[in-house]
């Protein structure tokens, strides 16, 4: 088995080929994957001479409190029929990382089919994501919506300018990629957007992309918000309100910061009336990101605390050492650190015996850092120790807003 990185002119029927034996690629579709590989740094795996395997990253930046981290997104793994079972995956995997983190990235992200699979590359859950599903006409929304403007895949260069100004919170991804949307534009056949081009030159300032299921009426599927003020975040509900005169159900994920329910009539009573119907009004909650430093020390540089300060040891571990060879760049973030948390973070290589001491994995670390949850439940659930005081301490000096990445592959 070798790796290599992906050539278009070699690479595409192959890989084509492996994307329809998984179930990705429908006829007609070729040419946003196309597209996919065409703005990533893609790497296959070949057996017998043909690409049967492919990962792709893309580079982009995470909001962490108000500074932004580089960041490589994992956005593409597939592996064929032929290749199943060999460690294909997940060594490419570690491949492609160490390549994104030779290009600077200091995190990695990426959106999972499982849970399991990527933490053999020290990836750790990140937090849930709430997708309400409700009757448009029951939102609670006293906002007037304008005629917005109608958009599509040909005003692409446009949506992504509103997605990349958009208000992002704690964990927000950014892509500066404009393909990266415009691919998204084209996967689905029935989709479309709506919005308002209110900025000083026409820019557009906020609008949702919506993907019905049934175009008739519904359930349809809004799989992005952007917006970048109070104001206009009401107006595009409201915009979705109006739907409700023939769409029957629609899906929103909960955008960082805000509470659907608080905003759906009698939310409880409608799940009653719905439940088990395709129109289901409902909540649900899934992990389905998943989250790894990459580089210790560049992390912490950019991590500026507000409640107080830790300083303790850190024996880390990575399980990614194991899918690398020793001519990889990069070799993961295993080892002993002394680690202040705090207004000014820092991480040094080394022990100090008078600290103590937090053994974790880097998957752990990593949820602990970002604030998917604290350090008590992380030593209950996952691979995290140490004494009770420094847990406690942990806890109050990482007291972080709910990471929301609000981008998706």
């Amino acid at each position: 088995m070798r790796f290599r990185k992906y050539v278009p002119d070699k690479d595409r029927e192959p890989v084509h080929r492996l994307l329809r034996e998984v179930g990705w690629l429908e006829k007609g579709k070729e040419e946003p994957w196309d597209m996919v590989f065409g703005y990533s740094r893609a790497f296959v795996a070949e057996v017998g001479g043909a690409a049967e395997c492919v990962v792709a990253t893309i580079p982009g930046a995470m909001r962490y409190l108000d500074e932004e981290i580089p960041f490589a997104e994992i956005n593409a793994v597939a592996t064929s029929r032929v290749a199943r079972q060999r460690g294909a995956a997940k060594k490419l995997v570690a491949h492609a990382l160490a390549a994104a983190v030779a290009d600077g990235a200091l995190l990695a992200r990426v959106c999972v089919f499982d849970q399991g699979f990527y933490n053999q590359a020290g990836f750790g859950p990140g937090g849930y994501e709430h997708t309400i599903s409700f009757d448009p006409l029951t939102l609670n929304v006293r906002a007037k919506a304008r005629p917005p403007r109608r958009l599509g895949p040909d005003d692409a260069e446009m949506i992504h300018a509103s997605r990349l100004a958009r208000r992002r919170g704690h964990g927000g991804a950014n892509y500066a990629a404009v393909g990266v949307t415009a691919c998204e534009l084209r996967f689905s056949d029935n989709g479309f957007g709506l919005g308002y081009c209110d900025g000083p030159n026409r820019e557009l300032t906020h609008h949702f992309w919506c993907v019905p299921e049934k175009v008739e009426h519904g359930p349809y599927l809004i799989q992005w918000l952007a917006y970048q003020t109070r104001g206009q975040f009401l107006e595009l509900m409201a915009l979705i309100k109006g739907l409700g005169d023939q769409v029957q159900s629609v899906g929103v994920r909960e955008p960082a910061s805000i509470q659907l329910q608080d905003l759906v009539e009698r939310p409880f009573r409608h799940h009653r009336m719905t439940a088990q119907s395709k129109f289901e009004s409902r909540n649900a909650a899934y992990a389905f990101w998943q989250v790894r430093i990459c580089d210790l020390r560049g992390c912490l540089a950019k991590t500026h605390l507000r409640c107080g300060e830790v300083r303790f040891s850190l024996r880390l571990t990575d399980p990614i050492e194991r899918l690398l060879d020793d001519t990889a760049p990069w070799r993961g973030v295993a080892g002993d650190y002394v680690v202040t948390l705090g207004p000014s973070s820092r991480a040094r290589r080394g022990r100090n015996s008078a600290l103590p001491t937090l053994t974790a994995s880097v998957n752990a670390f990593s949820r602990l850092w970002l604030g998917v949850r604290p350090a008590s439940g992380l030593a209950v659930t996952d691979d995290l120790a140490g004494p009770s005081a420094l847990l406690e301490q942990l806890d109050r000096v990482l007291l972080l807003p709910e990471p929301k990445p609000d981008w998706d592959f």
